[in-house]
């Protein structure tokens, strides 16, 4: 059995441990809500785009663009891989790269070649690590994703796109379902084959196995969303109500001009969402980390007693039996 001084010690240590997990716990659960906004800033513009993108489907008759040609047979695909630069936020980052990888040696035996863009340290790390070379890559902005981020890889893949030098476009990322659980998705940008996007804060009922910080923040997310929706749907209302549209100079024009900007929006709110997916992760990684600890402190400190007593009772007995050895003297 350990003597008291190392036990002790190793309480000391877990107790540590225990102030960085609480603390990293409380501080991704405060981002969580600045993610969370930039989403909802976001997303009257992203409901826009998909509402007149479809508008103008329904009116472009066999309207033909490069953005919109499906391909076949598919020999060259490029796929944005979107980790975190930062690790402690459990599977978040294993979870995409193993999805990422599975994909890409599925292609790879049917023959197909995969370029890739890497968003993460973690990803870039990755793939030098599996020896894969990276066609464009970004650190230090996963958890605050800027605009000019998605525009340069738009335009990187919108150009190999239209120069036939890749057929597919995928992007894989971790979709923030709520401030809880993150879902592993792959989505194909490019061709567009139909217009959408994923919204953070759904199925927010499966939050109430949370603590009480992670539910405040949850019910601030489910408002913010709320909001969002309701003014996009209000502007919804208001262009539907004007009636028709005319389209300048053509609808098959201004289809084209739309649908790099589509491109790189969806790009924009895949980023967003992968960002308020790692707090989201990192918080529940780090509140797992402190309940351990708590635990871990507890049982230490059943062994430091349990072991003090026992050296307790031992020097007793060795009084006790050290004074009937004078007595008997």
């Amino acid at each position: 059995m350990p003597n008291l001084r190392d036990i002790k010690k190793r309480i000391n240590s877990v107790e540590s441990t225990k102030q960085i997990t609480r603390t990293m716990e409380m501080v991704a659960t405060a981002k969580i809500r600045r993610a969370t906004e930039r989403i909802v800033a976001a997303t009257p513009y992203a409901l826009a785009m998909v509402e007149v993108l479809e508008a103008i489907a329904a009116r472009s008759a066999g309207a033909v663009s490069p953005l919109l040609e499906v391909r076949d047979p598919i020999k060259r695909i490029a796929i944005i891989v979107i980790t975190s630069d930062r690790g402690l936020a459990g599977g978040f980052n294993s979870n995409v790269l193993r999805a990422a990888d599975k994909f890409i040696a599925a292609k790879r035996a049917e023959g197909i070649e995969c370029d890739i863009v890497a968003c993460g340290k973690k990803a870039i790390g990755y793939f030098k690590y599996r020896k894969l070379p990276v066609e464009l890559s970004f650190k230090d902005q996963s958890a605050d994703p800027q605009l000019s981020q998605s525009r340069e890889i738009a335009t990187m893949v919108i150009d190999s796109y239209t120069k036939e030098k890749v057929d597919q476009v995928v992007v894989f990322y971790n979709h923030a379902k709520n401030v809880a659980d993150q879902v592993v998705t792959s989505e194909v940008i490019l061709p567009v084959e139909k217009v959408e996007y994923h919204e953070i804060g759904e199925e927010e009922e499966s939050t109430t196995h949370l603590d009480e910080s992670a539910k405040t923040a949850a019910a601030a997310s489910a408002a913010l969303m709320a909001e969002a929706k309701s003014s996009a749907h209000t502007v919804s209302s208001a262009s539907e109500a004007q009636g028709d549209f005319d389209y300048e100079p053509s609808v098959d024009e201004v289809l084209d001009a739309l649908l790099p900007s589509y491109v790189e929006t969806r790009i924009f709110h895949a980023l967003l969402d992968s960002a308020a997916g790692e707090q989201g992760a990192r918080r529940k990684a780090m509140k797992s980390a402190t309940d351990n600890a708590t635990e871990m402190v507890s049982t230490l400190t059943r062994v430091y007693n349990r072991a003090r007593q026992g050296a307790i009772t031992t020097e007793i007995t060795e009084i006790v039996g050290g004074a009937a050895a004078l007595e008997e003297e």
